[in-house]
């Protein structure tokens, strides 16, 4: 595993090298960093699933530089797809459509659709467009860390997560972290009314602008693509962590606390306040109440608390209703679940 500095161009040229030779490269995005190969590689595309420990029926976004490249991918490329495309790409957007006869199977996780997406990352798209010239430019790219494990939002979360199971010749480019700080949200434009598929760093609101959606208490259609980040579990860290209500905070830790002598917990609340009486094995923290700031601080903070390597238990209060909060509390809920 090499490392290289994202914002020095013979990085970036090195990086697609790396790609056109079949090797895995960890790159920067605005919402998640991606453990990419060239989409047109079977044997390469394998090795994320390798290194992943991904199951294969899983499906890969996509990632491209452009629209152009996005509709060289696409069997059919709707009306939706095309005014999706123009309002928010570059952006956290993945669309969903009908794959071209030469997409890899292996990317689509045997579906006829395929995720493509257009980030917004300055140094993501800077390779896209370097590979673009001396490749495919299509870089199949889940989140670089293994399967069902927090996303990573920094360099430093791939090296320690996900470095012993890279190659020597692989690479991780070392940009600026995720902005964004959630993973994409997922349109499926297959249909005469698109519909969200995963809630993510697009809001609801911002694509119904553009497109209409499909009824979100609507039954989902039996066959609707599957797409990444559907488990029950996942985005999950190491320390087993668990979702309170603000109101049954101050409860829940007096009972940890009593049934775990000698072990320490962690709190990261949103409203509530510290209570008088916190236990002194228990760290108290306040969480951003902008959902914004709290989404692009999330997995940095759970990484932070999983690298400590001190706290038997986190604890989240409960994500304030709402759709501003939509995809941070589908990561939370699935994070929290108890296998």
């Amino acid at each position: 595993m090499q490392l290289l500095d994202a914002a020095d161009p013979l990085s970036i040229e090195l990086a697609a090298a790396a790609l056109r030779a079949g090797h895995l490269v960890a790159f920067p995005t605005e919402t998640v960093y991606g453990l990419g190969a060239d989409a047109t590689q079977p044997a390469a595309v394998s090795r994320i699933f390798q290194t992943k420990g991904r199951p294969t029926a899983h499906p890969l976004i996509v990632h491209v530089a452009n629209v152009a490249v996005a509709r060289r991918l696409a069997l059919d490329w709707p009306a939706a797809a095309q005014s999706l495309a123009e309002a928010f790409w570059p952006g956290p957007l993945t669309l969903i459509v009908q794959a071209a006869a030469g997409v890899l199977r292996a990317v689509t996780g045997g579906q006829a659709t395929v995720g493509l997406r257009v980030p917004a990352h300055p140094q993501a798209l800077a390779l896209l467009e370097a590979f673009e010239l001396i490749g495919s430019g299509a870089v199949a790219a889940p989140s670089a860390n293994p399967f069902g494990g927090l996303s990573p939002t920094h360099w430093q979360h791939v090296r320690d997560v996900l470095g012993a199971r890279l190659s020597q010749t692989d690479l991780i480019l070392c940009g600026v972290p995720s902005a964004v700080g959630l993973e994409s949200t997922i349109v499926d434009c297959t249909h005469d009314e698109p519909r969200i598929l995963r809630p993510g760093g697009l809001s609801r609101a911002e694509i119904a602008r553009v497109v209409p959606l499909q009824d979100v208490g609507a039954p989902r259609a039996s066959n609707a693509p599957r797409v990444s980040g559907q488990q029950a579990m996942h985005y999950a860290p190491r320390t087993p962590l668990r979702l309170v209500s603000a109101e049954s905070l101050g409860a829940h830790l007096a009972s940890w606390a009593q049934g775990h002598p000698g072990q320490r917990a962690v709190v990261w609340a949103v409203t509530a306040s510290e209570p008088a009486n916190l236990e002194p094995a228990i760290d108290w923290a306040m969480a951003p109440s902008d959902a914004a700031a709290y989404g692009a601080a999330l997995y940095a903070q759970l990484h932070d608390w999983d690298a400590q390597g001190c706290y038997g238990l986190m604890v989240l209060e409960l994500p304030p209703p709402g759709p501003a909060w939509e995809a941070i509390e589908d990561r939370l809920v699935r994070a929290a679940h108890q296998a």
